[in-house]
Formats: structure tokens, C-alpha cells, sequence
């Protein structure tokens, strides 16, 4: 029977995106990946050619994932505040994306405020640079702010979409007893921050 690569791909990315969630692109271990995919490890080398590679590949694919599940097109950029509500929807039901980005992060670029290489660069470039062009469009039809670089706009949604759910013992401190109310009150009040913040200014 011939062997199924793209599916032995597939189980392998599926394993790898647990093993580096929780562990981080240091941590990570191959066998441990190749393990929980039913594949032999010389399989990842195969495919992939190295650990960081398949951390790349795993990045690019769930970054794919958020961006078919979360759209940003030119109508829906006229709205940041619901394009944020929806980006904190899909981390809570999917948080696996959202702790890859922390790990990278953490281990790629440790006590710097500067990023150093990055996974899957040119893929990740290439997609946000469709969502700042929709953004482009919503300030050029007065949606949105235009005095504020459109990059600075989409980064402020995600960011606070992700925030909430990135450090929630810090959220906790600082709302006090608000931090009891539920997910949709959040989401509605992330959702009218975001608004307010990239509404046009008179």
C-alpha cells in the first residue's frame, strides 16, 4: 500500500502543535511528537528537516486556521471592535495558537523589545499584510482613524483580543470583583474598547 505522505504530514503537525504548546520550541522534544503521531521520528527530518522548521510549519498552519475561522475583509475591517470579539472567541475555544505565540516570544527573544528571527516569517507577513490593506480600506472610506498607522490599528485589536486570556491572574488583579463577570460581558466591553479607540476623531 503506498504510504499516505500528506496525511502522515498532517498527524505529525496535529502532535506537534500539543508537544510545542506545552513545552515551547525548546522544550519540544522529536520523539515525543513522533510518539503521540503514530510516525516514525526520521519521518519529521523527512518532511520537515528540523525542529525548528516543524515549529515554523506548525505557526503557519494555525495561524491559517485563525485566519479562515476569523476574517478580516474590507467590510469587516469597518468594525475592529467585532473583529476583536471574534479573535477572543476563537482563542477561547482554541488556545493552542495563542501559547504558541507566547512561547515564541518568550524563547525566541528573551528580555529583548526588539524580535529576533522569526518562524514562518514571510507566511505570517504575507497574511497580515492582507489584513493592514483591509484596515487601509475602512480609513480610507472614514471607518476607521486615519491618523494612526493601520498597522498600529490591527495590532491594538489582536493585541487586546489576546491579552485577556494571555495573563488572566493579572486581569483578576486589576478588575477585582469585575474579573467575576463572565466571558460575554469581556468580550462586550473588549469589543467597544477596541471601537472606541480606532473610531474616526472629529
Amino acid at each position: 500500500m503506498a504510504w499516505d505522505t500528506q496525511r502522515t504530514k498532517q498527524r505529525l503537525l496535529d502532535a506537534a502543535v500539543h508537544e510545542y504548546s506545552e513545552h515551547g520550541p525548546l522544550g519540544a522534544r522529536v520523539d515525543r511528537v513522533a510518539e503521540r503521531a503514530g510516525v516514525n521520528k526520521e519521518r519529521i527530518y523527512q518532511y520537515f528537516g528540523s525542529k525548528q522548521k516543524l515549529f515554523a510549519a506548525v505557526l503557519e498552519q494555525e495561524m491559517t486556521k485563525l485566519a479562515a475561522a476569523v476574517p478580516l475583509t474590507g467590510e469587516q475591517a469597518h468594525d475592529l471592535g467585532e473583529f476583536a470579539g471574534r479573535v477572543y472567541d476563537y482563542h477561547r475555544t482554541y488556545p493552542h495558537y495563542l501559547r504558541l505565540l507566547l512561547w515564541e516570544g518568550l524563547e525566541t527573544h528573551p528580555g529583548r523589545g526588539e524580535p529576533g528571527p522569526v518562524a514562518a516569517a514571510a507566511e505570517r507577513a504575507a497574511h497580515y499584510a492582507d489584513d493592514i490593506a483591509a484596515v487601509v480600506r475602512a480609513q480610507r472610506a472614514g471607518a476607521l482613524r486615519d491618523d494612526v498607522s493601520p498597522g498600529y490599528l490591527l495590532y491594538l485589536a489582536r493585541a487586546l483580543a489576546a491579552w485577556w486570556l494571555a495573563v488572566p491572574s493579572t486581569a483578576a488583579l486589576m478588575l477585582g470583583r469585575a474579573a467575576e463577570e463572565g466571558p460575554l460581558v469581556r468580550r462586550r466591553v473588549l469589543a467597544d474598547l477596541v471601537r472606541d479607540a480606532t473610531r474616526p476623531r472629529s
